[in-house]
């Protein structure tokens, strides 16, 4: 594996691991490859940003709600598509809230509703796991709620446990493994890029498979940095805390979007703290591809390179 992990052009291209495929995003499109039992379907499709729209969406500390919203539904837009080139005997059965959906809308609106419940559904269970779940289990201990501050730290600590636990246990599943070895992929593809290598299947696999700029690692960053903004709330009730805790939310969010964006584009000493327990979370979060993984992310990655060469460069 390559130990020069350091790269004289840093991207904005960044991507997400499919079922059997790859997104990627670049600055002007985004690509979806995936791998059939026929070969490889692409779809491409130009961008829409809503700061283009609403230029205040575009203003730091505000972006970052912006970008996680945009990026979690055209997140679950693409892992819907992937998860329709499935052969249908390898499709489970739609649970009974798709099946009502698509029964009672046109196939165009019901593809949306179920895309938005399945949005709201995720932020509704990371508030239960990571808001509610953790202020609630330290309000049961005593001890632990006789001080502000260690009652913030305690749920602080706990969320870090929570998040922890989650990713370790599901990624002891079969189809979640196979989507972290495409996650992998997807980051020593974008390596390989960055060190201005030839995009091949060669040149990509001895790269890292740890990015500094990987939407995972916002995750934890968003967990250490809400134990810091939590700080300033001083009330005992646990649903009053749960209250605060989702109004500081945005605040939370737009403070670790500026802190992932500084530290991937600068390359010193403060930035490889700040960045090092994301990379850490990757050990968990991704896995060695196979060659067939790496062809996906390489193709992904052609056809969303712009023309002008440099104009995808980090914080352009």
């Amino acid at each position: 594996m390559s130990e020069n992990n350091s790269c004289a052009f840093r991207t904005s291209i960044g991507g997400q691991a499919l079922i059997e495929g790859i997104l990627m995003r670049g600055p002007k499109k985004q690509a979806i490859v995936c791998r059939t039992e026929d070969g490889l379907v692409e779809k491409t499709e130009e961008l829409k940003f809503v700061k283009d729209k609403y230029p205040v969406l575009g203003l730091p500390f505000i972006r970052g709600c912006a970008i996680f919203l945009s990026s979690m539904v055209n997140g679950m837009k693409a892992l819907s598509y992937s998860a329709s080139l499935v052969p249908l005997e390898q499709q489970g059965e739609p649970d009974k809230l798709d099946k009502w959906i698509e029964d009672h809308f046109p196939a165009e609106q019901a593809q949306k509703l179920i895309i938005g419940v399945a949005v709201v559904l995720g932020i509704a269970l990371s508030v239960l796991l990571f808001v509610f779940l953790p202020a609630l289990l330290v309000g049961w201990c005593k001890p632990l709620t006789q001080s502000f501050f260690v009652r913030n730290l305690s749920e602080g600590a706990l969320k870090v446990v929570i998040l922890l636990v989650y990713m370790k246990l599901v990624s002891n599943m079969s189809d979640v493994k196979r989507l972290f070895s495409y996650h992998g992929a997807e980051h020593k593809t974008i390596f390989c890029y960055e060190h201005g290598k030839a995009l091949t299947v060669e040149n990509v696999r001895p790269e890292s498979r740890f990015h500094p700029r990987c939407g995972t690692s916002f995750l934890l960053v968003v967990v250490l940095v809400s134990i810091l903004v939590n700080s300033v709330v001083r009330v005992s009730n646990t649903f009053a805390r749960v209250g605060w805790h989702l109004l500081l939310l945005p605040i939370v969010v737009g403070i670790s979007y500026e802190i992932n964006r500084w530290c991937g584009a600068h390359d010193n000493k403060l930035s490889a703290i700040l960045s090092a327990p994301g990379k850490w979370l990757q050990h968990i979060t991704t896995n060695e591809p196979d060659d067939d993984m790496i062809e996906c992310a390489i193709r992904a990655m052609e056809l969303v390179i712009p023309e002008e060469k440099g104009s995808d460069a980090w914080g352009n």
